[in-house]
């Protein structure tokens, strides 16, 4: 595999070396013996079962701590630069699966503010819009009112920022240099973000006045924001936030990460039937250059953009994934069958969600955090 890919909190490009990203990152493998740990609480999700949900920092203490009568809160958020996309909605579907099973609080972070420093196109209005927006998307996926709490970072600061202030005494600009590649042309709101995006791991402890351990479910992407959290939370007299991390959810074009700036290959939330169909349609796929060839010589799922969504999202039964991929392989199913397979399944999911999506609406409220 070619190691040459970039991945940091804002951009992901090449062929992603998962085994690799976890021997630069430091994180641990969720191994046979954590799984079977974690099943005994509840069913294995499908997304711990394929190893989407791959690695982790501390999540064996975060369960020590719940075995003890410890519970722990849950914190995961979006940067709303737009509308959400089915990539985004593996970690949240995830996090409420922890939510079930371990009866955890969430706190749901939106940051406008990071979008707006990050992105020469965006006006404040434009990301506290898309916050409100993207809102609907996680309250539509089922979290319980009663136990989260969706932070808007611009609308939440008087809560946020004595916590963030703390976080950033203790950064300094070397540390934040060395870990995202700034440099002097960098503005100086992007330089203290991270101090922000540290602030909710450390929410809890503070309203509730003693520590309380914090999981991260997050895409491996943001890993490093968190590295500078979990280095100065002992200095502060905080618990490490744990975390656990996924895979990048693919492209329909075949690259390792679905992203909003390549519409044509990205599945929006939003998005009618007929532009779903359109773009599942047209994508990449892993088969021959010919009906004849592919009957001959089979087909390559692990490559094929349609088979993976398959694996990670839509067929959620083990055996049933399998027997695709083999049929894949041995040339008994063409890609024609299984775009419009995937097709209706994306429809059918997404006509669903988006019902709940509006009547997410008259909830919105509710789910908010105001400052005091």
């Amino acid at each position: 595999m070619n190691n040459e890919f970039t991945i940091t909190p804002w951009e992901v490009t090449g062929e992603i070396d998962y085994d690799l990203l976890v021997e630069r990152f430091g994180t641990r493998k969720i191994d046979d013996a954590l799984l079977d740990r974690i099943s005994k609480y509840g069913e294995l999700h499908p997304l711990l079962r394929r190893g989407v949900f791959y690695s982790h920092r501390d999540f064996d203490w975060i369960l020590d701590m719940y075995d003890k009568g410890q519970p722990f809160v849950l914190y995961t958020g979006r940067g709303p630069s737009g509308h959400t996309h089915i990539g985004h909605l593996i970690t949240w579907i995830f996090t409420k699966y922890l939510q079930d099973v371990f009866g955890a609080k969430l706190y749901f972070q939106m940051t406008d503010d990071e979008k707006f420093l990050f992105n020469e196109n965006l006006t404040l209005e434009d990301t506290l819009k898309g916050a409100y927006e993207n809102a609907l998307d996680v309250i539509a996926l089922g979290f319980d009112l009663k136990k989260t709490k969706i932070v808007v970072d611009t609308e939440c600061i008087h809560t946020l920022y004595p916590i963030a202030l703390k976080v950033a005494k203790r950064v300094t600009f070397s540390t934040t240099r060395a870990v995202f590649g700034f440099d002097n042309s960098t503005n100086i709101g992007s330089i203290f973000y991270t101090s922000i995006q540290a602030a909710p791991a450390f929410l809890e402890s503070e309203m509730e006045k003693h520590n309380v351990p914090c999981l991260i479910p997050c895409g491996i992407d943001q890993d490093a924001h968190f590295r500078v959290a979990r280095d100065v939370a002992p200095l502060l007299g905080y618990y490490k936030p744990a975390l656990i991390h996924n895979k990048m959810f693919p492209s329909l074009m075949g690259s390792d990460k679905m992203s909003s700036s390549q519409p044509g290959a990205t599945i929006f939330t939003t998005d009618p039937p007929k532009v779903v169909r359109k773009k599942i349609m047209n994508a990449f796929t892993g088969g021959a250059v010919s009906v004849e060839e592919q009957k001959k010589s089979g087909g390559k799922p692990e490559v094929c953009s349609v088979f993976k969504y398959q694996y990670y999202l839509f067929e959620p039964d083990d055996a049933a994934v399998n027997d695709l991929q083999e049929r894949c392989r041995r040339g008994q199913i063409m890609c024609g069958e299984c775009k419009k397979l995937l097709a209706d399944r994306v429809v059918t999911f997404l006509e669903e969600h988006q019902r709940k999506r509006e009547e997410a609406r008259i909830h919105l409220e509710e789910f908010l955090m105001r400052d005091p």
